[in-house]
């Protein structure tokens, strides 16, 4: 049980730790992006076609994915297009600005979306899979002296929801006191109103392949404050400690104390660090809408009819002891990306959690080379590398014999939606996708750029 549990905590995934420092185009700029490859999903061969258009436009961006893989008969596979917010995420997004910005406004893939410090949703991704993909929104604020950020996870059917508003209480009035007037105070709502969001028991009926909930909680609702100073050390290093409290509502609570240090190195060296001290309480977990929690709210094992969820083990959950999450990103020359974190509980062995990402892609290089790898429940060397349901890993290897065509392999270690008989979903599993892939990008300009 333990082990389910410790799953939960699970904090980032490949696609969601690439936007961190997403690279979107910047204004009067864009690029189109296509290929084609012979995919094996778990063993069955597909032949896939990918067209990724982005392009930027004054504070405005926009950009398409079109993901389509055939079976050898020629017939489109299921997956693909089998809800309507299939058709509509061919749109992956249309935003305003930037996160950070005063005003930000993304619609369409939610990839990292996070409140505040993180301690309620962290790295929230709507779509953790491509087979299910889905239109959310991000909507930011920011006028100085106070402001609010806002994310709800999909048009299509009920689900997870959330707004923090904050104030500066000393810059109203238009007062600027040194080092301190940056100091910023939160509260945070966040809830999730999917049928499955807190079931703590329930039956399955074989027969017409349905999931009968007998005991829930409501929908799942979080409440937290904050509080937090940025420090300015210089025009290039900023220094933030801040302290958190969460609680969950029918559950537990807990606290988080942490240091974030920013240093940006004007494009040569940018490097962005997290230290945190978690004190965890019963029946609580940190950073509850995690990049995986549309994988994990909930799980039906539909051969032995027995299911997991987040609301299940909060209810089930003693306390796990406190610990640490450290992250650091650094970038170098805006071309080589590293990528990495690791939670580790004081008084449970195997509550190791790394996730590690590397991005090694030279503008104007003849090659390419990225990596994602994530892992829970680790309790020695031994059990790093080794892929299981605990595990999601992302490679690329590739070479440019031209400059705007590439060549390269893709393996993935990812999941796959399992449906009832209402066509809903109600669990994943582990599949394994292996694609000899051909790229074409052509990134171009239209007009004076400014940077991001």
């Amino acid at each position: 049980m333990k082990r389910a549990l410790l799953f939960l905590f699970l904090i980032l995934s490949y696609q969601s730790a690439f936007s961190q420092w997403e690279m979107l185009p910047g204004a009067n700029q864009g690029n189109v992006a296509g290929g084609f490859g012979l995919t094996w999903i778990d063993g069955q061969p597909c032949y896939a076609v990918h067209l990724r258009p982005e392009i930027g436009f004054s504070n405005f961006g926009v950009g398409l994915d079109l993901n389509l893989e055939f079976t050898s008969e020629g017939k489109l596979r299921k997956e693909n297009f089998n809800e309507f917010s299939d058709y509509l995420s061919i749109i992956r997004y249309v935003r305003y600005g930037y996160k950070r910005d005063d005003v930000y406004v993304r619609l369409g893939a939610l990839d990292y979306a996070t409140l505040g410090h993180g301690s309620i949703m962290y790295m929230y991704n709507n779509s953790p899979t491509y087979d299910v993909r889905k239109i959310g929104l991000e909507f930011d604020l920011d006028f100085n002296a106070f402001g609010f950020e806002s994310v709800y996870g999909n048009f299509g059917e009920t689900g997870v929801a959330g707004l923090r508003g904050y104030v500066r209480p000393l810059k109203f009035g238009g007062s600027e006191i040194p080092i301190i007037s940056n100091l910023e105070v939160g509260a945070t709502f966040a809830t999730d109103f999917n049928k499955y969001a807190s079931v703590i028991n329930g039956t399955y009926n074989h027969t017409n392949n349905k999931f009968n909930i007998t005991d829930d909680h409501g929908a799942i609702k979080i409440m937290g404050l904050d509080i937090g100073l940025p420090i300015g050390l210089s025009s290039f290093i900023t220094l933030t400690p801040y302290f958190d409290f969460a609680k969950i509502v029918d559950f537990g609570s807990g606290t988080a104390a942490g240091l974030m240090f920013d240093l940006n190195g004007l494009g040569l060296v940018d490097v962005r660090a997290k230290l945190e001290r978690r004190f965890n309480g019963d029946n609580y977990l940190p950073s509850y809408f995690n990049s995986l929690y549309e994988i994990q709210r909930f799980a039906l094992d539909t051969s032995t009819g027995t299911f997991s969820g987040k609301a299940a083990g909060l209810n089930a959950l003693e306390s796990v002891g406190n610990g640490f999450y450290g992250e650091l990103l650094v970038r170098v020359l805006n071309t080589f990306d590293i990528i990495g974190s690791y939670q580790r509980l004081d008084d449970y062995p195997t509550s190791g959690i790394l996730h590690l990402m590397a991005d090694v892609s030279p503008k104007d290089g003849s090659y390419v080379a990225r990596a994602g790898y994530d892992k829970v429940n680790i309790q020695d060397e031994k059990d790093l590398f080794t892929l299981d349901d605990r595990s999601y890993l992302y490679t690329e290897v590739g070479y440019k014999p031209y400059p705007y065509l590439l060549v390269s392999l893709v393996y993935q270690w990812t999941f796959a939606p399992v449906r009832d008989a209402d066509d809903r979903v109600i669990e994943f599993k582990p599949q394994k996708k292996i694609e000899p892939r051909v790229s074409f990008i052509y990134p171009f300009d239209f007009g004076p750029t400014q940077p991001k």
